[in-house]
């Protein structure tokens, strides 16, 4: 039986913690920054972890983690 492949694109997006659950990193700190204050963008760059309802999806992008 052939090996199974990681999804590349999602192994740069998420790293496993731990205790298994996936870290991500919040979307909306690309561009149009001018507009948005300091304070939103201070919380934005602060990693979240996937949610439940997401885990299933993103497990199955990594056959051997």
């Amino acid at each position: 039986m052939n090996k199974l492949k990681t999804l590349k694109s999602a192994s740069k997006r998420f790293k496993k913690t731990a205790s298994g659950k996936f870290k991500r990193k919040q979307a909306n700190l690309r561009h149009i920054l001018t507009k948005k204050t300091s304070s939103r963008k201070r919380h934005l760059r602060s990693k979240k972890i996937v949610s439940h309802s997401n885990i299933k999806e993103v497990r199955s992008f990594f056959p051997y983690i």
